[in-house]
């Protein structure tokens, strides 16, 4: 059970009216998506950063754009409780650009300004050093 999203959080993105009735209010419904928003969260910045840490920060301590972030996961789950045939394109989009934003930052492309990063030995996972490249090309002929 979380307590890094408060259910106070939500009034930025979501009426609370339209929160009770996805979830006939039942606060534990809430409590399962946002575990599993922030077990998906952790599946792509537990490489870099200390999730431990950011997870585990409360009130003004947390950071405002990984919440934003993990709040529309949640919702977009919460949506996907009461009828994913009809679900919101807005919901759909934010849901979509926020696995986007954790695909960049796993892939390194973007950073999390002000979160605690993993100590250097366990970000490179052991290793001396790291090889990689150039994006692949295409040519069209």
């Amino acid at each position: 059970m979380s307590q890094f999203i408060d259910l106070t959080d939500y009034d930025a993105s979501i009426h609370a009216e339209i929160l009770d009735a996805l979830t006939r209010k039942d606060p534990s419904l809430v409590e399962i998506c946002e575990d599993r928003a922030i077990a998906e969260a952790r599946c792509y910045l537990s490489r870099r950063y200390d999730c431990d840490a950011i997870f585990g920060a409360r009130g003004d301590e947390r950071n405002q754009l990984v919440l934003m972030m993990m709040i529309d996961i949640a919702i977009y789950h919460t949506f996907c409780i009461h009828n994913p045939y009809k679900l919101s394109p807005i919901r759909k989009e934010r849901y979509e650009r926020a696995v986007e934003w954790l695909k960049m930052i796993a892939a390194e492309e973007l950073s999390i300004e002000g979160a605690p990063m993993l100590p250097e030995e366990e970000r490179t996972g052991g290793a001396m050093f790291k090889i990689t490249s150039n994006p692949r090309r295409v040519s069209h002929m």
